[in-house]
């Protein structure tokens, strides 16, 4: 993290005695992976600029469990919910956000029956909150306006949370000529990360299905790719490869977007 960066950790904030109004559930790919760590730098720099009291786990902060429970594990998922689940609660977490659709889902779906009861957000539908709060302003000068942009939709984001808007919403925010896929919001494609596969090389077939995904974004002309979730970010990067665009076709994360447009 670069040092012009606050990030606070929960440790710190209860060591000074307060409690910060949400904290940033980082995740994996957000922690670990060199390109999801631009994203995470993004969000950050969205919640310094809106003067958001938020605050991370740190070193303390562990896998969700997801990827165990998708690929069979129950028993490592419920070990791994109950351990952060404890933590949490002794942080008397309330408000959770988090820019990784997978950590979304499995918080704020899958905790409460095993005893964690956390209202959880997006980081798209977090950052939409701030500007209609007017915490947040997006400048009229915009460096993308105008620019041809398409939204791949995250399967834990949209089909299984059913949050479309919050992400079109900051995109039209931006003043960018929005491109929808012919494969888009409940009938969109998945890039292939999802239910553990990210970690697994495909089954044998005519084609990877990222880059079937991707070739519906390249359709539409577009010459940046939105994305709202680090595996599908990586996905359609690997798919851009594929075809060989990567020169004139860009992938970025929403927050990236925003905080680029807002030249911070």
């Amino acid at each position: 993290m670069s040092e012009l960066l606050k990030v606070p950790t929960m440790a710190e904030c209860m060591a000074e005695g307060r409690q910060p109004e949400v904290l940033f559930w980082v995740g994996a790919a957000g922690s670990y992976d060199d390109r999801a760590k631009k994203i995470t730098r993004a969000f950050v720099k969205i919640l310094n600029k809106a003067k958001v009291d938020f605050a991370v786990l740190g070193t303390e902060e562990s896998s969700t469990g997801d990827v165990a429970k998708r690929a069979g594990n129950e028993f490592l998922f419920q070990m791994q919910a109950l351990s952060n689940i404890e933590l949490l609660n002794a942080y008397q977490v309330k408000h959770i956000v988090t820019a990784c659709p997978h950590s979304y889902n499995t918080l704020k779906n899958e905790y409460p029956e095993l005893g964690g009861h956390y209202n959880v957000q997006h980081h798209t539908q977090f950052i939409a909150d701030l500007i209609k709060n007017k915490r947040l302003t997006i400048e009229d000068n915009s460096n993308l306006k105008g620019k041809r942009i398409t939204f791949h939709d995250p399967c834990y984001l949209g089909r299984a949370n059913n949050e479309y808007e919050a992400p079109r919403t900051l995109l039209k925010n931006l003043g960018v000529e929005l491109v929808e896929m012919k494969r888009n919001r409940r009938t969109a494609l998945c890039c292939g990360a999802g239910g553990a596969q990210m970690f697994k090389e495909p089954e044998k077939g005519d084609k990877d299905i990222n880059v079937l995904r991707t070739e519906d974004a390249l359709e539409t002309q577009a010459s940046i790719i939105a994305t709202g979730c680090p595996f599908c970010n990586t996905m359609m990067t690997d798919g851009v490869k594929a075809k060989e665009k990567e020169a004139s076709v860009k992938i970025y994360d929403i927050a990236e977007l925003i905080a680029n447009a807002q030249n911070l």
